[in-house]
């Protein structure tokens, strides 16, 4: 548990650049956050990673999301961390997420200009053929090992 951090100007889309700015202005910033909130847990279950107890907050003057509720296994529980920070707007992700099965975490590594799945595989695992590990552990996230951007999060299993 505690915090991650993410670039905030990089990710989807969900809600306009206007909006998350007008949300920090905005008198009634609470439904500005509460909307954003809900597009992010949108989503995410969109995605098919929201557990039913699943709760979002968004605090638009920090861009701060906080997750809670149970995961069924840490993998989930990760890329629920990663969807959430991984949309534009969001500077950091809270996460008071439990886990119903523990296994080892992940190791999570930030996209930076020139990256390529092949060369993230090759720096955490010595093997640029693995790259289709790191593609399928962040499934749904990732539609193809090509798409992706600087700025993303993404997650670094362990080896098998």
């Amino acid at each position: 548990m505690g915090f991650f951090d993410f670039v905030k100007e990089a990710g989807e889309k969900l809600f306009g650049s206007g909006e998350a700015k007008a949300a920090e202005a905005a008198p009634d910033a609470a439904a500005a956050s509460a909307k954003a909130a809900s597009a992010i847990h949108n989503y995410i279950s969109a995605l098919q990673l929201a557990p039913a107890d699943l709760a979002i907050e968004f605090d638009s003057a920090n861009s701060v999301v906080t997750v809670s509720g149970t995961a069924p296994d840490q993998a989930t529980r990760e890329k629920i961390l990663l969807a959430a920070g991984n949309v534009a707007g969001v500077a950091k992700v809270e996460d008071r997420l439990s886990v119903a099965r523990s296994e080892p975490e992940a190791q999570f590594h930030t996209v930076v200009r020139g990256d390529t799945l092949s060369a993230i595989a090759k720096k955490f695992y010595g093997n640029a053929n693995k790259y289709p590990a790191i593609f399928e552990a962040n499934k749904p996230m990732l539609s193809h090992p090509d798409k992706i951007y600087p700025g993303q999060v993404l997650r670094i299993p362990p080896q098998a």
